[in-house]
């Protein structure tokens, strides 16, 4: 059986070496496609591939049709919107994200971006401390509850929204205030640690009011999706309140005009780096190929996300 390791953007060296010794050695055979510049060898590459693992490559339903003997999908990371679920799913196959496996790296950007925006972006000038301040964390899954938890152990009083964990016990283990609405989170929080999928219902969900309701000098936070926020809500709230903050992770398709316009009061990273570590690197791409190991060879679906 072929399994196609396709990542423009290509896992360490060493982490592909960690996945060849998995795959070969259940018996497998390991094909890379690296730092591909166009579709069309993508298409041709998936087109006797049984197994594919991705990074944020698209898997669309083009992709999908060209590959006949295609029986799972990995995407090493947590968050799996560049795979075509629908077209995946008719087809009969298995779609599999590694949860967790890059969870501290992006929770130790998204507080890194805390500091770098409270310090002024490292500007001379007067900045202020995390410690004593609110920080919400909207989702509290993987990520969002490290991120908490790394902010209480600056000092930070953390508050937590999420409707799907209905394992109470969870955030009193942690010390975390669980909040029963979006309206009192966003309320009360001084920085908000966005951790919501891009999904129909949270596209453009993050805008003007729930940015207004923001306490005085309190920062969005966006190691998400780009896609959860309403761009010109966005603007519209920055433009009447000259003392919030937005960083982000993930660059707004309109980045140029909200630097131009709102100057330190945003930033954006200049390419997606929440899972970019070396460790998050190798941990994503071992699990991806011990998911495929485990579902060719024994039916594992643990992490399917098209059920």
């Amino acid at each position: 059986m072929n399994v196609l390791v396709a990542t423009e953007k290509p896992f360490a060296k060493k982490a592909v070496e960690g996945i060849r010794s998995i795959v070969e050695q259940a018996g497998y055979t390991l094909k890379l496609l690296e730092k591909y510049t166009d579709k069309a060898q993508l298409l041709d590459a998936v087109a006797d591939a049984e197994a594919l693992i991705v990074r944020s490559d698209k898997v669309t339903a083009e992709v999908i049709a060209a590959a006949p003997r295609l029986r799972i999908v990995v995407r090493a990371g947590a968050g799996y919107d560049n795979v075509d679920l629908a077209a995946a799913t008719a087809r009969g196959i298995v779609v599999m994200n590694t949860p967790g496996q890059n969870s501290n790296a992006v929770a130790e950007l998204a507080l890194a971006l805390m500091i770098f925006m409270s310090r002024n972006r490292f500007t001379p000038g007067t900045g202020s401390e995390l410690q004593g301040k609110t920080l919400g964390i909207h989702a509290y899954g993987n990520v969002g509850r490290l991120v908490g938890l790394k902010g209480k152990a600056l000092g930070m009083k953390v508050v937590a929204f999420d409707p799907f964990i209905t394992d109470e016990a969870l955030f009193a283990a942690d010390g975390v205030e669980r909040l029963s609405s979006v309206e009192e989170l966003y309320e009360r929080a001084d920085f908000l640690s966005l951790h919501i999928p891009a999904t129909a219902e949270t596209k453009g969900s993050i805008g003007y009011e729930r940015l207004m309701s923001m306490p005085k000098g309190a920062t969005l936070v966006n190691t998400a999706r780009k896609e959860v926020i309403d761009e010109e809500g966005l603007a519209r709230a920055l433009s009447e309140r000259e003392d919030l903050k937005y960083v982000t992770d993930i660059a707004a398709a309109t980045q140029a005009e909200l630097d131009e316009k709102f100057g330190k009061r945003v930033f954006a990273t200049p390419k997606k780096m929440g899972a970019e570590t070396a460790e998050a690197n190798l941990n994503a791409g071992l699990a991806a190929a011990r998911q495929v190991v485990g579902f060719l060879k024994e039916g594992v679906t643990k992490f399917q996300v098209n059920k």
